[in-house]
């Protein structure tokens, strides 16, 4: 349906054989739509009619990447069939969880099941507490999910086995593809990876969970290879994203739209953390609200963060502040939402809490879909350093693979009933908001003091979409 034709293709190759590169260097995706090419930078530089040079990260010295220093150039006939030359323009943002430091008191045993190193911390035994799922004692044949890890975020199994004695559940890795470095651990470099590894496991095991590595920091290379896959995992977890305004180009956004489209045609589901910066994005505080790519994207599954309202003690929830949450500036609204985003509207106008509309686009894809925990009230009790030590981890990197965790399970009830998996996510969620835990406090995602967000209402808001999961209740619904 969207392979482009043999002739276009042959454009492509037919140009870069014109400079010498051999078809052995070049590779064309499963779907025909990705021509990968090898070439040195000098073949780069007239190919493109640019300039290369190299960039050294100023936090990783170690670290160095060619990118262009000005524009590229594609002759007509070439870039008529092209919609962009990807991973020569963007540099990669760092991705770092909010750390804390020391466990605190606990008002419930929940919050000290990992040891007294974590009283005060989110466990496996809170999340179970709160979001009504129970371990499984085996997975279903063919199930499967993994965790996205960029730039360095590698993982060590003194750290898994810590954590898992100490809390009492399984966290190991089936398959890791890209490879891992276990070394750059020992210093507490892994926290991001160790958080998604830890938590989907301890939702999710005994599902085989694939770590899915890339060096360099590209969705669009990393979705190209999950539905490349022989057997793709069916439920994918990535604590990773920008914002549209520092994507290299609308083109590259509808590119990897397009990608998830795929996924979620394949059975596959994507959920994506809604970020850590609230409505203002990592481009902080300015003239308007900043939103996410790619949690902004109708085809994946944005999570965004709640704390519980109450320090310690399971029950209801309130809207983390930095959870982000918004509308898309580049993706309309979709038709399974429309109805929820409107009713949101209207309750905010009634209740005078909307935002300055100069601030949002009103009519773009709202976001997130749904939420968990990831705030800092009660951080997540995480193993880090080799196994030496324990931490607390906040934000919605932990909230996006426990999400994925439980609908992991719940691709293990539909296969364990002869059915297919859930594949793409959203047009169920937005159809059974019964089966997600409103936030409704009024609490919103600003993010920073003197500044306004979307506040949490009745019913789906930007701030916490529609809630976080009633794992009973979505079992019946799948």
């Amino acid at each position: 349906m969207i392979a482009p034709k043999e002739s276009s293709i042959k454009i492509v190759k037919d140009y870069l054989v014109s400079f010498g590169i051999s078809e052995d260097n070049m590779k064309v995706s499963k779907f025909g739509d990705l021509i990968a090419v090898t070439m040195d930078v000098k073949t780069a530089n007239l190919a493109l009619q640019t300039e290369f040079a190299l960039f050294r990260s100023v936090i990783r010295r170690d670290v160095v990447i060619p990118r262009i220093t000005k524009p590229y150039y594609l002759p007509a006939e070439v870039a008529e069939v092209v919609s962009l030359v990807d991973d020569i323009m963007r540099f990669p943002a760092v991705r770092s969880s909010l750390h804390t430091v020391g466990a605190d008191a606990s008002a419930d045993a929940e919050f000290s099941s990992c040891g007294t190193k974590c009283n005060g911390f989110t466990t496996p035994a809170v999340l179970q507490s709160a979001y009504g799922y129970s371990p499984l004692k085996s997975a279903a044949p063919g199930n499967s999910m993994s965790v996205a890890e960029f730039q360095y975020q590698y993982y060590d199994t003194g750290d898994l086995s810590a954590f898992s004695s100490a809390c009492g559940v399984t966290a190991t890795v089936e398959t890791t593809i890209g490879g891992n470095n276990p070394a750059f651990c020992t210093a507490g470099g892994c926290v991001e990876a160790l958080l998604d590894i830890e938590y989907i496991e301890a939702v999710a095991h005994p599902i085989p969970l694939t770590v899915l590595y890339l060096a360099s920091y590209s969705l669009l290379n990393w979705v190209n290879q999950v539905i490349s896959l022989p057997s793709p995992p069916l439920v994918n977890s990535v604590s990773y994203g920008n914002d549209e305004v520092q994507q290299t180009s609308a083109q590259y956004m509808e590119s990897c739209n397009t990608q998830f489209m795929k996924a979620g045609s394949m059975g596959i589901s994507i959920l994506f953390a809604s970020g850590d910066q609230g409505v203002w994005g990592r481009s902080g505080v300015g003239k308007t609200f900043n939103p996410d790519f790619p949690a902004a994207s109708p085809y994946v599954t944005a999570v965004g963060g709640t704390d519980f309202a109450v320090k310690s003690s399971v029950g209801a929830e309130t809207a983390w502040s930095c959870g982000g949450g918004g509308f898309s500036n580049e993706f309309a609204q979709p038709s399974w939402q429309a109805s929820a985003v409107q009713a949101y509207f209207t309750k905010a106008s009634a209740a005078k809490v909307l935002p300055a509309s100069a601030l949002y686009n009103s009519t773009g894809r709202g976001y997130p879909d749904i939420a968990a925990l990831g705030g800092q009230v009660n951080p997540y009790c995480v193993a880090i350093k080799g196994g030496a030590s324990f931490g607390g981890v906040a934000g919605t990197s932990a909230s996006c693979p426990v999400a994925a965790g439980i609908f992991a399970q719940l691709n293990d009830v539909r296969l364990s009933a002869g059915k297919s998996s859930l594949g793409w996510l959203n047009p169920l969620i937005y159809a059974n908001p019964q089966c997600f835990n409103d936030v409704i406090d009024g609490s919103q995602n600003n993010c920073n003091a003197g500044t306004t967000g979307f506040a949490a209402l009745s019913g789906w808001d930007p701030a916490t979409g529609l809630g976080s999961p009633n794992f009973a209740c979505l079992a019946k619904v799948v």
